[in-house]
């Protein structure tokens, strides 16, 4: 049964705003992306369940040390120094092979990638919590086949979860954030299927390339990376999501990226889904993570893409075609009048084809 997971405290952080071309801007990334994309669970027939608080082990599987501590004392370290409402980046090294930084601007630049993840004082609350959102969705997948009487998960087909991941995550590396990302959720649940799983796909469908997710993986063999995406010769974030970026050493073809035209709409996303499905086919992954993006919408304010409503349930119907036990986990897709009609569609059509995933709550 499929299982969806949301904490209150993912309402908490606001990056409020950031410089686009120069231009100070709203930030898109709002808590109400969130209570938007909640209505849509509740229109399916689903609740929102509170995870529960599974540490910082499953975090710092994938982020560096140095990096979560950063996240969670800068604010306060900056506001000692006098430092503005929000912690925002003005100085970034040239590269980040040198000495660790002791000064609060210095540390800034080193895990701020840019002007889109300003830290507040409640920022740590919310990545956090928004990763545990991932954990606890990742968990129910791992575990539930493993329950030696069925009915302890309601079903014994409980092998789909979705994360309502606020802030998102693909955008983050091991210590750098960027296009308000924090913490790679979705990387975070992949690493915990790896616990059970010896091969594990994340298939990220978001607008923007999953650089972050990318960077984590780019060395091994055990989790193939994805990506669909607008060509990032033109968009965000513009340095990485080429289609020759193959991984290195052990990872070398393990990585795949599909980038598109700007303007792309339903025919040419899915003709590139359908390839990365048959590289996942023949990589036989035992899970896969599906990093939702939504704002490949026509109707999304970036504008990169133009999939309608439906084109996401005929997105979440092939993916729906996979056998293996997938986590949804939310990335992108902002405030717009189709947000909570594109969720919406795409789990209706994942469900058509998941037969191992009706729609039903599961258990409390």
């Amino acid at each position: 049964m499929m299982h969806a997971y949301f904490s209150d405290d993912q309402l908490r952080h606001h990056g409020k705003t950031f410089i686009v071309a120069g231009e100070r801007k709203p930030i898109p990334e709002v808590p109400e992306r969130a209570e938007i994309l909640g209505g849509a669970v509740s229109r399916l027939g689903l609740a929102l369940h509170a995870p529960g608080d599974f540490g910082i082990e499953p975090i710092a599987a994938i982020h560096d040390g140095k990096y979560l501590h950063f996240l969670q004392t800068i604010y306060p370290e900056w506001q000692a120094a006098g430092g503005s409402e929000l912690v925002i980046p003005n100085i970034h090294p040239f590269d980040r092979n040198g000495p660790y930084p002791h000064h609060h601007v210095a540390k800034a630049g080193f895990h701020l990638g840019d002007t889109s993840c300003p830290v507040s004082e409640t920022t740590w609350y919310s990545a956090y919590a928004s990763a545990q959102t991932a954990i606890a969705a990742a968990r129910h997948v791992r575990d539930a086949s493993d329950a030696s009487d069925a009915s302890d998960v309601g079903d014994e087909s409980a092998n789909t979860a979705y994360a309502l991941c606020r802030p998102p995550g693909h955008h983050a590396s091991s210590n750098i954030a960027g296009g308000f990302c924090y913490l790679n959720n979705s990387a975070i649940a992949a690493q915990e299927l790896r616990a059970k799983y010896d091969k594990v796909a994340i298939l990220d469908i978001d607008l923007h390339h999953g650089n972050g997710t990318q960077h984590i993986f780019y060395d091994r063999a055990d989790v193939m990376t994805l990506s669909i995406h607008a060509d990032p010769c033109d968009f965000y974030p513009f340095y990485w999501g080429h289609a020759q970026e193959r991984g290195i050493g052990a990872g070398f073809g393990f990585n795949h990226n599909y980038p598109l035209p700007l303007g792309s709409g339903d025919a040419v996303f899915l003709n590139a889904l359908d390839q990365a499905l048959a590289v996942i086919d023949d990589f036989n992954p035992g899970a896969v993570v599906i990093a939702l993006g939504l704002d490949a919408s026509h109707d999304d304010p970036f504008g990169g893409l133009t999939v309608s409503p439906d084109g996401f349930a005929r997105i979440g119907e092939k993916i729906g075609a996979l056998t293996c036990p997938i986590v949804l986990v939310q990335e992108g897709g902002y405030v717009s009048n189709l947000l909570a009609e594109n969720l919406y569609q795409f789990i209706n059509g994942f469900r058509v084809n998941h037969k191992n995933s009706p729609l039903s709550e599961g258990p409390e």
